[in-house]
């Protein structure tokens, strides 16, 4: 099955390489740029709609390895009804991140469409129905699970949009989230093929993303910035894994103790940036969809970081609590490694306010 997931990265990455050029001169042509202002941190006009080649780029090493692969009862690459729904869902807000990237929406707008694809995932029975003794919760009624599931997803889909703000950011905190889900279902030998594909497609298409967006230079017509078409695809993606991954179901696999902590932990960084910046708006009567520069990459930029430093300080972070939480499973509760998580993220952003009120 490893040549398979290799193929499908390898050929996603040089869909992502074909493509990205085609979209850089359809920008070009049709004037679609990111253009700065006081909120945002680059200096230059820059094309935004890097994350057209998502879908498709996934979609191509999907089909391929479909086509291509014998079906057997060991790589069974069949399409059931979840995945038929992730595909639905996704092509729902893909297609609403590229109307937002050329003509533009409303931030309540997409809101809307994130609820309504989210809703999809537990019309069709996939939802989360145990918290594994988080809090001292486990099984729970699905009354509760299904709005759980959908309120995760919004969440996380907000967490990869808002946190899209500095080279590199969304996509490497992607990339990592995404190589977590695909060694842990590697590991317990599930899902080793329809959703590996599609995990290990995505990750072809974010490296090759990655190529443009850090090294490509506004002069030469090679740097591109990834849009709602691409952070939105993203957030819908890992929020998917997220409750693939916490579902419990036992004709799938055994009940996992860790199944809820894996895709918290992978996902932590995004998650928590999102919910402080929501409480602290909520505090300061702010509007909630009012766009402001007080997310993390915001605040270690103002405290002296340039981008490149704030990029590897988060990913420096984000990889900090996947080892923090996998050294602290043996030892401690999920709930007790969930407010260690909290307290250090805490301790972290008081660390940022402090270096910001120095370096003023």
């Amino acid at each position: 099955m490893t040549i398979y997931l290799l193929v499908a990265f390898l050929l996603s990455l040089v869909c992502g390489v074909v493509f990205t050029p085609l979209i850089l001169d359809f920008c070009k042509r049709k004037r679609l740029y990111d253009i700065p202002n006081e909120r945002k941190v680059h200096k230059n006009a820059t094309p935004r709609m890097g994350g057209f080649s998502f879908f498709p780029s996934m979609l191509i090493a999907f089909t391929a390895i479909l086509m291509f692969v014998p079906i057997t009862d060991k790589y069974n690459l069949s399409v059931n009804i979840w995945s038929a729904v992730f595909f639905i869902g996704l092509l729902v807000i893909y297609l609403t991140g590229i109307v937002d990237d050329l003509v533009g929406l409303k931030a309540p707008t997409k809101f809307i469409v994130q609820i309504a694809t989210a809703c999809l995932l537990p019309f069709c029975g996939l939802y989360i129905n145990n918290l594994y003794g988080l809090f001292g919760i486990h099984e729970i009624p699905y009354y509760i699970g299904i709005p759980l599931t959908i309120f995760i997803m919004v969440l996380i889909d907000n967490a990869i949009n808002l946190i899209d703000g500095i080279d590199g950011l969304a996509a490497s905190i992607s990339l990592l989230a995404l190589t977590g889900f695909l060694v842990y279902f590697r590991h317990y030998q599930v899902f080793v093929n329809t959703y590996s594909i599609l995990t290990a497609g995505m990750m072809g298409a974010l490296v090759a993303f990655l190529y443009f967006n850090l090294f490509g230079k506004i002069e030469k017509n090679t740097k591109i910035f990834m849009g709602d078409s691409g952070s939105l695809s993203l957030g819908f993606t890992l929020g998917f894994l997220f409750i693939k991954c916490a579902s419990d179901n036992t004709a799938i696999w055994q009940t996992r103790q860790e199944a809820l902590l894996v895709p918290l932990t992978l996902l932590f960084v995004s998650m928590a940036d999102v919910v402080r910046v929501t409480i602290y708006r909520f505090i300061h009567h702010k509007p909630l969809f009012l766009a402001d520069k007080n997310h993390i990459h915001h605040k270690l930029m103002r405290a002296g970081l340039t981008q490149h430093q704030t990029l590897a300080c988060i990913l420096c972070l984000s990889v900090f609590f996947v080892i923090l939480n996998y050294l602290l499973y043996t030892v401690l509760s999920s709930t007790w490694i969930l407010v260690i998580d909290i307290l250090c993220y805490n301790l972290f952003n008081t660390g940022i306010n402090t270096q910001i009120q120095n370096h003023a």
